[in-house]
């Protein structure tokens, strides 16, 4: 496969979702939720510290996560906790997000407009 330049335009408001749901798994750091992405998505996504660090810090102000200052591997880091009301917001984006994915899948494999199955 080509390497891919940047992700799509359509992935607006997924790292967020990405996000959320990592944390609500385990607490991590900013570049550890960049390396998970990356790995959990076999490198399909990848989504740089510039774009995750102003999301991460946007839901910390929204009081949808905490952050507490740790030290890992020697390291002094910020650790990022998903909070209740971020773990109901991740219930709803996911919810969201699955019935969107649905709506698209019909659209890009189910009828045309006069009611015919598609050709593919």
């Amino acid at each position: 496969m080509a390497p891919k330049s940047s992700n799509p335009d359509f992935l607006n408001g997924v790292p967020e979702l990405l996000l959320l749901r990592l944390l609500a798994r385990r607490p991590m750091y900013g570049y550890e939720l960049v390396q998970a992405i990356r790995l959990a998505s076999d490198g399909e996504l990848e989504f740089g510290e510039g774009c995750i660090y102003p999301i991460l810090h946007r839901l910390e102000r929204d009081k949808k996560l905490a952050s507490k200052r740790e030290t890992v591997s020697g390291r002094s880091r910020v650790v990022y906790r998903v909070t209740r009301a971020g773990r109901k917001k991740l219930e709803q984006q996911q919810s969201l997000w699955e019935q969107t994915m649905l709506a698209i899948e019909k659209v890009l494999h189910g009828e045309d407009d006069r009611g015919n199955a598609s050709i593919s």
